[in-house]
This record gives C-alpha cells, structure tokens and sequence, in this order.
C-alpha cells in the first residue's frame, strides 16, 4: 500500500508518520508537507533513511502540483493532517486559514476522486479534524459524533467546512473516507506557540505566562503518541464513512493545568516550589473563547478497542522530560534555525 501523510513534518504528523513506517516495513509512506513555520523534518531525522519512507516539499493547495503528485505514487491511502490550526492566527489572518483548511482540501478529495473513480475497493480517504467544530460546551455535557457543528472561530469554521466536504464527496462520488475529531493534543516536538510547550519554554527562560481570561476555560487533553495509534487503528479498522471522536478523558481547566505544570518544572529545574507559578499574569480575553471542550470517546473504545495509554499527568511529566532533554531542538524551533534543515538535507 501507499500512503500519502500531509502534514507529516508537523507536531501529530511526524508522530503519525514514524508509527507507519516502523510498523508497517511494506507500506510506502510518502510525507507530503509545505515545511511553514510548524513543519520541522528535525522531528523525523530518525527515519528519513527508511526505505519505506519518502518525503515530499508541497503545497496541498498547489492543485497542478497534487494531480501530479496522485498520477505519480497513485495513493491508495491518504492521511489528512495538514491544516492551519492556531486560533489566535485564524483571528488574525482567517483567509489563510480558508486556503489551506477548505480550498486545500478540497484539492486533495478532487485528486483522490479523480485517480479512483471507477475503483474505490480497498481506498480510503481519512481526515482529521477537531472537536472545535462542535463549539462550546457549558458545565455539563460531552462532545459525540452526533453533536451539532456550530464553530466559533474562523479556525473551526474552516476545519467544519472541509469535515463537510469530505463527507459530501462520500454521498456525491462513493468516496470511502473516515474523519476523526480529537481534542487538544500534547506532547514531544510540538510548536511552542501551543499553551503546553509555550510555558515550558518560558518557565525555562524565567518568562511570563500569559493565561486568557480567569482561566477557567476547560480542554480535554490528548497524549499525542496515544493519538497515533488511534488513527492507526481507525485508518486500518474504522468502519467506512463513519466518525469517531478520539479524546483523552482527560478534562483541565486551563489554570489548574498550567498550575501543575508550573509544580513538575519547579521539582525538575529543582527551583523553590512556587517560583514558576509566579510568573502567571492574566491577559485580556480573545475573542470568541469557548468556555468548555470535552468528548465522549466511548464509540472508539467500544468498536476499536482504544483507550489512552496514559493519564494526563504521567503524560505531562513525559514531555516536561522530552523538551528538557532537547533545548537545542526548542532553540532551535523559537529562532526559526529549525527551517534551515530542510536545505541542509535536500539542497
């Protein structure tokens, strides 16, 4: 089988891209990403000699690049990771977030539907997607695969619009496709510009931690390598034109957790407990904030057997670990270094 990753130098895609090609020697997985400022192909230097393995520089909204790239390695598979993702961008610059959530895409579903039109046996197109679609949740409540879409920001709504897409091409065209809608993930090699590894980078440098609101807002947080393995499962075993919510049950009101997060790094930088949680200052509020994401994730367990292989907190101490361990990598990603990689590598 091949397999096109998009997105595959990013956080959830290098996991994603490095769980395929060590378990499946037989596979060929080509790793298409436009290496933007979130893409490091440092994330994935110790399988880039793989056999199994190829990677790609490309724009998924580069229509005549994609048709060419299809007609060429004829995927018959494609994992969807690509996206702009941050928030506070989205709020920013939305349009950016429309080319490549929505328009890019929709480049990638015409490209699959062209290469297999009259034989879809044995294809599947799998995206990925957030439980921001769904929008706020009060108190009470959880996130399932029936709930109502009614995103907030312009980043959900570009991530709504292409969940949309890909489903009305399994009704138009006989398209197979899964999607997955996950919750805020977390772990080793991720962009701190993220809420996690933000704060470790600024606890590091004795910087202050910016905290929306009261914050009181609450995610559920998603071990990124438990993430892995549950596309891996849904890619393999998921039931055709089907969602499945993949959360951590793992619900942390935004204080509480960088509050515990400022007691790990205070043990581990062996600083007086206290010192980090110093450093909290509270900002004015973005707009749009939603109050509360929290998914039920029974349906995954139920019909694939995956449950999160951790708890939050042995999942925190794990990257609190990671990015200790590579200061060079997150000096690397913060001065923009990281971006020199890919010319150092491939000319």
């Amino acid at each position: 089988m091949t397999i096109l990753i998009t997105g595959g130098a990013g956080f959830i895609g290098s996991h994603v891209v490095r769980l395929l090609v060590e378990k499946y020697p037989n596979y060929h997985v080509v790793n298409l990403d436009a290496l933007t400022y979130a893409g490091n192909l440092e994330n994935l230097k110790d399988i880039e000699d793989k056999p199994n393995y190829t990677f790609v520089k490309g724009d998924i909204t580069n229509e005549v690049f994609i048709n060419n790239l299809f007609k060429k390695f004829k995927f018959e598979g494609v994992i969807h990771l690509a996206a702009e993702s941050h928030v506070d961008r989205s709020i920013k610059d939305p349009l950016a977030f429309v080319k490549t959530n929505v328009i890019g895409t929709m480049i990638l579903l015409n490209a699959f539907k062209n290469l297999w039109e009259n034989d879809f046996e044995n294809k599947l197109f799998y995206h990925i997607s957030t439980d921001e679609v769904y929008g706020t949740l009060g108190q009470i409540g959880l996130f399932t695969e029936t709930t109502s879409y009614d995103p907030n920001s312009p980043y959900s709504a570009s991530k709504a619009s292409s969940d949309h897409f890909v489903r009305a091409y399994g009704e138009t065209y006989g398209m197979p496709y899964v999607i997955t809608n996950c919750s805020n993930n977390y772990g080793q090699n991720q962009f701190p510009e993220k809420l996690i590894p933000l704060f470790i980078n600024n606890i590091i440098n004795n910087k202050l931690l910016p905290v929306y609101g009261d914050g009181n807002y609450t995610r559920d947080w998603l071990y990124v390598k438990d993430h892995a393995v549950a596309i891996d499962l849904v890619f393999h075993k998921g039931k055709n034109k089907e969602t499945y919510n993949i959360g951590g049950f793992n619900e942390w009101k935004n204080i509480d957790l960088i509050k515990l997060l400022c007691l790990q790094m205070d043990e581990k930088l062996s600083r007086k407990k206290g010192s980090s949680e110093r450093l909290i200052t509270y900002v004015k509020d973005r707009p749009g904030h939603d109050l509360r994401y929290a998914i039920d994730a029974s349906k995954i367990n139920k019909e694939l057997g995956w449950k999160p292989s951790v708890t939050f907190e042995e999942g925190l101490n794990k990257t609190i670990d990671w990015y200790l361990s590579n200061e060079d990598w997150l000096a690397n990603v913060t001065s923009g270094e990281y971006q020199s990689y890919y010319e150092k590598q491939y000319g």
